[in-house]
C-alpha cells in the first residue's frame, strides 16, 4: 500500500462531497466508499514513518485555507477516475511544497512523481474505475454543483498499509 498526507475539508465541504459519492452509487457508478473521507493529496510514497507528523504541524497555522472546488475531471481511459479539480491559488500551491519539502526526510522510499511541484494536479476523487458506457452519467452527476467554494482545515497522515489516519 501507500503513505499519504492530505489535506482535509471543512464539514460542510465535505458533506456536498459526500452527497455527489452518494448520486454516483445512485446512478450506478463505482464511487468513493462511504467509509472514505474526502480529501486532496499532497504527497504519497510507499512509506512515511509517523514523524512527518510534527514535521508537517509547523503548516498548521496556515488553517483555515480557502478553497474552490471547480470543474469534473476524468483520469485515464477505460476504466477511469473521476475526480473534481481543486482550483489551485497561490497559496495551495505553496502550501503543497512546503509539505512535499518538510515530508522528504520521513518519506522511506521516492515520493510518486505525480505529486511533485510541477507535475500535480490538486482533485478530490470521486470514484475509480469509471467505464466508458457509465462516464456520461457520472459526469452529469459529478459536475454538480458547478463550483463549490469551501476550505481546508487540516492535514493528516494516511498510513495505507494499516488503514489508518493520523491528524497532524
Amino acid at each position: 500500500m501507500v503513505h499519504s498526507v492530505e489535506l482535509l475539508f471543512d464539514l460542510d465541504t465535505e458533506a456536498v462531497i459526500r452527497h455527489a459519492w452518494d448520486g454516483l452509487r445512485a446512478a450506478g457508478v463505482s464511487a468513493q466508499s462511504p467509509a472514505a473521507r474526502p480529501h486532496v493529496t499532497l504527497v504519497v510514497a510507499s512509506g512515511m514513518d509517523h514523524a512527518v507528523a510534527e514535521a508537517l504541524s509547523v503548516l498548521l497555522p496556515r488553517f483555515p485555507l480557502r478553497c474552490r472546488v471547480g470543474s469534473a475531471l476524468v483520469f485515464g481511459r477505460s476504466a477511469a477516475v473521476l475526480a473534481r479539480m481543486i482550483v489551485p491559488s497561490a497559496e495551495l500551491l505553496d502550501i503543497h511544497a512546503a509539505a512535499c519539502r518538510l515530508a522528504a526526510d520521513h518519506l522511506t522510499s521516492e515520493p510518486m512523481p505525480h505529486t511533485q511541484p510541477g507535475d500535480w494536479t490538486p482533485h478530490v476523487t470521486l470514484g475509480r474505475r469509471v467505464s466508458a458506457e457509465r462516464l456520461a452519467a457520472a459526469l452529469a452527476v459529478a459536475g454538480r454543483p458547478a463550483e463549490i467554494v469551501g476550505s481546508f482545515v487540516g492535514l493528516r497522515h494516511w498510513d495505507g498499509d494499516n488503514r489508518t489516519e493520523y491528524l497532524i
